[in-house]
C-alpha cells in the first residue's frame, strides 16, 4: 500500500525546503504513483518552481527545469521540477505526464495555486492525448521486446500506459494508478505481475515463453486506445490558455518575498481510498 504510512513525509518535505526556488506544489510519481512499486523502487517528486521576476524579465534564463537525484537519509529520491511557464506550456501541449503531476494523490506540498492548477488542468485534457500514450507505450514495448530474459517493470508500464490513456478518452478523467484502472479493464494478469513487481527487485524477469502472449495483449489494447481516441468526444484543442496566462501573471507580479510556501498547505502524502 502506498500512503501516509509507508512514505515518510518529513523526509520528502527536506527538498521542498531544500529547493533553490518557491514550488507551487511537489508530488510523487512513477512507480508508487502507478500502484506497483518494489521494495528498491526510487521515489519520483514531482513538482512545479517559480524563478524570480528578475531572473525572467533579465539577460538570465534562470533553472526552468532544476534536478536533483541521490539517497537522502536512506531514500533514494530523485526530484524533477519546472518553472512555472515551461510548465504551463507542457499542460497546453499533448503531454499526459504533467497531467499526471498535477492530479496525483500522493501529495507532498500543495498550495492554493496548486488547487487552481487542478481546475484549469481540466480544460486541458483532449482528445489528442491518446498520442501522448500512445508513444510512450510503443517506447516502453521496444524496452521490454529487447531484453532477454523480459523484464516485469518495462510490462507493466506498457499496460499502465495504455489503460491510462483508454481510461481518459472514454471518461476525461487522469488515473494513473493500474490496480484502479485495472478494477474496471478486469485483466486476469495484471495482479500477478503487479505482485512479481512489489515483492522482488526492480530486474525481475520473465520467461521468454510470456512473450508471444504479452504480444498479443499490447497489439490489443493499442487497438483499443486507437478507437476510443476515434470515439472520443473530448475537445480537439485546449481552452485553458486565457486562464493559464492570468494565473502565470498573478504569480510573476507577486511579492517575491512572500514566497509560495508562506501559503502553502503542507500536507501528509494520502492516497484517494482506491489507490494502493
Amino acid at each position: 500500500m502506498t500512503d501516509a504510512s509507508t512514505i515518510d513525509h518529513a523526509k520528502m518535505m527536506q527538498h521542498v525546503e531544500s529547493h533553490p526556488y518557491p514550488l507551487l506544489f511537489a508530488t510523487i510519481s512513477g512507480a508508487h504513483l502507478y500502484g506497483f512499486p518494489s521494495p528498491d523502487s526510487d521515489f519520483d517528486l514531482r513538482g512545479v518552481h517559480m524563478l524570480p521576476l528578475e531572473t525572467v524579465v533579465g539577460l538570465d534564463e534562470g533553472e526552468q527545469t532544476v534536478e536533483k537525484e541521490g539517497i537522502y537519509d536512506g531514500l533514494e529520491i530523485d526530484l524533477v521540477t519546472h518553472d512555472v511557464e515551461k510548465f504551463f506550456r507542457l499542460m497546453l501541449k499533448r503531454n499526459g505526464y504533467v497531467l499526471e503531476q498535477i492530479f496525483s494523490p500522493l501529495v507532498v506540498y500543495s498550495t492554493s495555486e496548486h488547487e487552481e492548477l487542478k481546475s484549469i488542468a481540466k480544460n486541458c485534457i483532449t482528445r489528442h492525448h491518446a498520442h501522448h500514450y500512445l508513444g510512450f507505450a510503443a517506447t516502453q514495448w521496444k524496452l521490454f521486446a529487447k531484453e532477454s530474459p523480459p523484464r516485469v517493470k518495462p510490462l507493466l508500464y506498457v499496460y499502465r500506459v495504455l489503460l491510462t490513456g483508454i481510461h481518459l478518452m472514454r471518461t476525461g478523467e487522469v488515473e494513473a494508478n493500474l490496480i484502479t484502472l485495472n478494477e474496471s479493464a478486469k485483466l486476469s494478469y495484471i495482479d500477478e505481475l503487479v505482485d512479481r513487481k512489489r515483492c522482488g527487485p526492480e530486474k525481475g524477469t520473465l520467461q521468454a515463453a510470456d512473450l508471444e502472449f504479452h504480444t498479443r495483449e499490447y497489439e490489443r489494447l493499442t487497438a483499443e486506445l486507437e478507437s476510443a481516441y476515434e470515439a472520443a468526444k473530448l475537445p480537439e484543442m485546449p481552452s485553458a490558455r486565457d486562464e493559464l496566462n492570468d494565473l502565470l501573471v498573478q504569480l510573476r507580479l507577486r511579492d517575491p518575498t512572500l514566497g509560495m510556501r508562506g501559503k502553502g498547505k503542507e500536507l501528509e502524502i494520502q492516497a484517494n481510498q482506491s489507490h494502493p
